[in-house]
């Protein structure tokens, strides 16, 4: 008799769940969108909450528009873990809808968010539903009480719809489970969709959802920002609710774990923000800042942006550097000041960061997966390289460094290994320092801004996240480990032409030079098949600076189109 693992067991039981609640959908949604819900899905959030609070909107119309594009999203992209529209649909003290469409219902009006999709991903509590983090051993455990971002949101009128697929303990560059299966680019399925939130990005930019709530601690919620062709923004700890959100390394607080929106338009990203904060979040989550929404206009003054072209690691690739050159000459043409800017060591701040990360060997990552659970694999690099006796490793770097002379690469196979308490509260001490010199070099040269690439790839082929490797998520991290306000916005497209490396570019000197993890992520470029992909860029601001950086991002949004070069995405 054939015999199947607890493991496998649960993977299929939570795939038939995820089925059947589409199944049991009204048929409605199982047809193209018409004229008219393609008027809803265009409304921004604020035309949203309008209408729907003004009663000239209902929420049955909102699920029907944007639950046709769930579930077409699902089927190109699986970027589902969970459907709740059948309980957003209708009360619970009421009998499930009969007939091919949706009825109305009735509800509170005067509400911020009032009648605003957002999907959640599945890392973050909702009573009543398991919250697995990607693991087969967390299916069949539903938690009791919703995380604080949930309460909030269901309070100022938002319908939690959906909930998004993510990787088994949130680390990878790719969102792919044995759980929940692979999520897929809806640019193109044989590509990313981008890190732990990828299930939120593909699904944004499919239009199935307003916002989706996230979470980054190396770059989470901008890499499918980046990846998808969406908006996204990082903030600093405390600002945005995260009580009952699960981090990927349980208990580690000097690298930590955020909540973060993600959104298909900025201003609908912008509104969101001012929105929860006019909620009062502190009154939802204890480690949550009482700091009001503050207005900024930047609109009419001359700003500095300082820009960081390469981080040490691995310079951008063609295609990501246009971007970054794009917005550069975008801004110069409206007046603004643009300079290059070589920061303190990227390397170095992310080899600290990187040691806290792991410092309790993998142990909080790595313990809850089952013996055949497959994992992402970068990860899988990373335990081989966690598990490395240290005197093997520090004699692979002697080696490393004498036959390459990659630093990088050495100095990250002799540091990171199980950490004592001392030497964990000595790397925090390392930390505190790193950060003193960027506070101390930005306010040496005044920048209001910086802009970076946020990846230096457009989105990975599928299966070749080793080969790029979780360093490559530098130009993101970097941010999470100074805590700064960081937000990704799209330019442009990936073109076959303008795009291409040079004629021979692996035999040349610049390959040559390349260290070993940068000719990794090289080897999975290339324009011709990444053509189409979209592209975007990072700006940076310092902590709790939320205001000013969605300001900045407007600013090089407009300064963008005002070059006749306006972002407009793909229609799926």
């Amino acid at each position: 008799m054939f015999f199947r693992s607890q493991h496998r067991r649960d993977c299929a039981a939570k795939q038939e769940e995820r089925q059947r609640k589409l199944d049991e959908l009204p048929s409605s949604f199982f047809e193209t969108c018409t004229e008219t819900d393609n008027k809803v899905l265009d409304l921004s959030l604020s035309e949203l909450v309008r209408r729907h609070t003004e009663g000239s909107l209902s929420t049955a119309s909102i699920l029907n528009a944007y639950g046709k594009k769930v579930v077409s999203a699902q089927k190109t992209t699986n970027c589902l873990s969970g459907v709740m529209i059948q309980e957003a649909l209708v009360p619970k003290d009421s009998a499930s809808p009969s007939g091919s469409a949706c009825t109305d219902i009735p509800e509170e009006r005067s509400k911020p968010l009032s009648g605003v999709l957002v999907s959640i991903k599945e890392c973050i509590d909702i009573e009543g539903y398991d919250t697995t983090i990607g693991y087969s051993s967390k299916v069949n455990h539903p938690v009791s009480s919703s995380a604080a971002i949930v309460r909030l949101l269901h309070d100022a009128g938002a319908i939690t719809h959906v909930r998004t697929t993510v990787p088994p303990g949130l680390l990878g560059l790719e969102t792919s489970s044995d759980l929940f299966g692979r999520t897929s680019n809806p640019y193109n399925e044989k590509y990313s969709s981008g890190a732990s939130s990828g299930g939120g990005g593909a699904l944004l930019a499919c239009r199935g959802s307003v916002i989706d709530i996230g979470t980054d601690l190396g770059g989470s919620i901008r890499i499918p920002a980046h990846f998808c062709g969406i908006y996204a923004m990082r903030s600093s700890i405390g600002r945005f609710p995260c009580q009952g959100t699960h981090s990927p390394i349980p208990g580690l607080e000097s690298v930590a774990t955020i909540s973060a929106p993600m959104s298909r338009r900025l201003e609908d990203l912008e509104e969101f923000w001012k929105r929860v904060v006019e909620m009062r979040p502190w009154e939802y989550d204890n480690t949550c800042v009482p700091l009001p929404w503050r207005p900024v206009n930047l609109q009419k003054t001359k700003l500095k942006f300082g820009v960081v072209w390469k981080d040490g690691i691995i310079a951008p690739s063609p295609a990501c550097r246009r971007a970054l050159e794009w917005a550069c000459d975008a801004l110069e043409k409206q007046g603004h000041e643009v300079v290059d800017f070589s920061p303190p060591s990227i390397p170095e701040g992310l080899n600290v960061g990187l040691q806290l990360c792991f410092g309790d060997g993998g142990a909080g990552f790595f313990n809850p997966l089952r013996k055949d659970e497959k994992i992402d694999p970068v990860m899988v690099a990373v335990k081989s390289l966690l598990g490395m006796p240290l005197w093997l490793k520090k004699f692979l770097a002697m080696i490393t460094r004498k036959s390459t002379g990659d630093e990088v690469w050495a100095s990250m196979l002799e540091t990171l290994h199980l950490k004592s308490p001392a030497e964990e509260r000595a790397l925090v001490v390392s930390r505190d320092e790193y950060r003193e010199k960027w506070h101390q070099v930005w306010e040496d040269e005044g920048f209001d801004f910086l802009l970076t690439v946020p990846h230096a790839l457009p989105a990975i082929p599928a299966g070749t996240a080793e080969k790029v490797t979780l360093v490559s998520a530098s130009y993101m991290m970097i941010f999470n480990i100074l805590d700064y306000v960081a937000g990704v916005l799209p330019v442009t497209f990936v073109d076959r032409d303008s795009d291409a490396l040079p004629k021979d570019f692996m035999k040349s000197a610049d390959y040559k030079n390349m260290g070993l993890i940068s000719k990794g992520a090289y080897s999975v470029y290339d324009a011709d098949k990444m053509h189409g992909l979209p592209l975007g860029v990072q700006v940076v601001g310092r902590r709790f600076e939320e205001e000013k950086v969605l300001q900045g991002m407007k600013i090089v949004e407009d300064a963008l189109e005002g070059s006749g070069r306006k972002f407009i995405p793909r229609e799926f």
